[in-house]
């Protein structure tokens, strides 16, 4: 169950932070998790470069990935979805290729296990469940980054406006294209740092951390509407984000503790789909009878 929290909930603090303006960033998310777990297996466990240079290289790769997205949607003017379907092929690939479809698990990486370990909360620490320490040095960090970025900082402000209405945004002198690569670029970065604590949890690099089973794609777009970010963009909150995380999370864990095998991945799937169109129904409904709510 913790590692699973983990999982989802670090890596949908990207969703809110990518998808302001559009949720379609989401595509790639889960190769470009995939291709940074390598770099951060052969940086850390082959190359040896240390922890934290090994991190920082990650972190860059994350955002190399996001610049590409970024630059093809903003500067290239591809559509954002055969963009990011196109470079989540090529990110998949690569980080197979790379690795030669084999994980990485070196005494390094294996060791690197401790760094999701659960701990104790002093003083109260009896009376609950241990809890996962990849929620005091990713989750909360990374959260309070995000609120701040969107809510207390004129690039939050025009990145909420690139979603409300581009061609406003533009006439009022925003760079759009500037501003709508550096969203790829942030969420990209994020993916890196996901990507480093999902080789902590499993004490292995793998090549298809993020896009096997399930994927990461279809749980982040479902979270992130469901967390009240609008498909059109210009509207979300990381706290409806992080409440929503926390609803998909323990909805598949019920699901898995309910069926055995296969069978519960498969209803995990149709679990998500129909949430994923009650969410984007509700969202329309609260809309058109309250308006559009900032």
């Amino acid at each position: 169950m913790c590692v699973r929290v983990r999982a989802a909930v670090l890596t949908r603090c990207q969703s809110n932070l990518g998808q302001t303006s559009s949720l379609i960033p989401s595509r790639s998310v889960g190769a470009i998790v995939s291709l940074c777990c390598i770099v951060f297996g052969y940086s850390y466990g082959i190359w040896d470069l240390g922890l934290f240079p090994a991190m920082v290289i990650t972190a860059i790769a994350g955002a190399v990935c996001g610049a590409i997205n970024g630059f093809l949607v903003a500067y290239i003017g591809f559509p954002p979805l055969i963009a990011t379907l196109a470079t989540f092929y090529a990110f998949k690939s690569l980080a197979l290729v790379v690795s030669g479809q084999k994980p990485i698990s070196t005494v390094q990486i294996q060791d690197f296990f401790s760094a999701a370990q659960s701990v104790e909360i002093p003083g109260i620490g009896h009376s609950l469940p241990n809890v996962p320490l990849g929620i005091f040095t990713f989750l909360i960090p990374t959260a309070l980054l995000a609120w701040v970025l969107l809510n207390r900082t004129t690039f939050g402000r025009r990145l909420y406006a690139l979603g409300t209405n581009d061609v406003a945004a533009k006439w009022a002198g925003v760079d759009t294209r500037a501003n709508r690569m550096m969203a790829y670029v942030i969420a990209g970065l994020i993916s890196g740092l996901v990507a480093i604590v999902i080789v902590a949890q499993f004490a292995s690099a793998r090549p298809d951390a993020g896009v096997s089973g399930n994927g990461l794609a279809l749980p982040a777009i479902t979270i992130a509407v469901l967390g009240g970010v609008a498909i059109t963009g210009g509207i979300g909150r990381v706290s409806g984000i992080l409440l929503a995380t926390l609803l998909v999370v323990w909805l598949n864990d019920g699901i898995l503790l309910a069926f055995a095998g296969n069978e519960g991945t498969q209803f995990q799937l149709l679990a998500l789909g129909l949430l994923l169109i009650g969410a984007s129904l509700l969202n329309n409904l609260t809309r058109k009878k309250f308006g559009v709510l900032h």
